[in-house]
């Protein structure tokens, strides 16, 4: 059993948000067997459309995602997947996006009680500076131990800001960047694939040094990827790029 501060993981390995859904699917293609715990998709309190067009563009080593986090919003998913969540073979962490703190507050008091929910995981935006952080973290404490994703590559004062809030761990979230799209025009999102690997690697070996729990994710796509993060230090490792192009990564 691997532990941080009020969170426990029963293994190492998990799905990052987005890359399966808003509950485990036990006749999808991905068998719910190699992980510990399940990641929920990204949600928010209220519904979110898709960005118009959704990009996806692929560059060497990787691709480029933009799609706004589309999602019914949290009562909807609640309805929809809260029954799934409480018996599914393996616990839940839901992941929350960032948002205005009193709205994440009415979000954390709606998730708290819920059945097999062990976690929740509040995704940053890039470029937030350390009081909107601050606002964010006082507004989530409750009963649930809390994972702050930060976007790489992060600043020393976000990881200060989270270790003073005593979050149970710190995620690793996808870098962004822009490529130009098939008009000319410059697109802006999250990047994802191999070329991602060697900067989150880093990441954990210079947060572990710091002896910050953290959740390693970014670029894994063969097992031995996530077996060298572990090595760095690393309590977690989350699979998203490696889930897509196959089946059995962990297995």
């Amino acid at each position: 059993m691997l532990a941080a501060p009020g969170l426990d993981l029963p293994g190492p390995w998990m799905n990052a948000a987005g890359s399966l859904g808003f509950a485990p699917d036990p006749r999808g293609p991905v068998s719910m067997e190699q992980f510990g715990v399940f990641v929920t998709n990204p949600i928010s309190l209220r519904a979110r459309r898709a960005s118009r067009p959704p990009r996806l563009l692929t560059f060497p080593g990787g691709a480029l995602l933009h799609t706004g986090h589309p999602n019914p919003g949290l009562a909807a998913v609640i309805k929809r997947h809260a029954a799934a969540w409480a018996r599914a073979p393996l616990p839940i962490i839901v992941h929350l996006l960032s948002a205005k703190p009193a709205d994440l507050r009415k979000a954390i008091l709606r998730i708290e009680g819920l059945e097999n929910v062990t976690a929740i995981e509040i995704g940053l935006e890039a470029g937030m500076e350390r009081n909107e952080v601050g606002e964010i973290l006082h507004a989530v404490q409750g009963e649930l131990p809390v994972i702050l994703q930060i976007p790489l590559p992060f600043t020393p004062e976000l990881i200060e800001e989270a270790m003073e809030a005593e979050v149970a761990a710190i995620s690793l979230g996808a870098p962004r960047g822009a490529l130009p799209g098939t008009d000319g025009r410059l697109v802006s999102g999250r990047l994802y694939g191999a070329a991602i690997f060697p900067l989150a690697l880093e990441a954990v070996r210079l947060l572990s040094k710091l002896k910050v729990p953290v959740i390693a994710a970014g670029g894994i796509e063969v097992r031995a990827q996530g077996e060298a993060m572990l090595a760095a230090g690393a309590m977690g490792v989350q699979v998203d790029v490696g889930l897509w192009k196959a089946n059995q990564l962990i297995g």
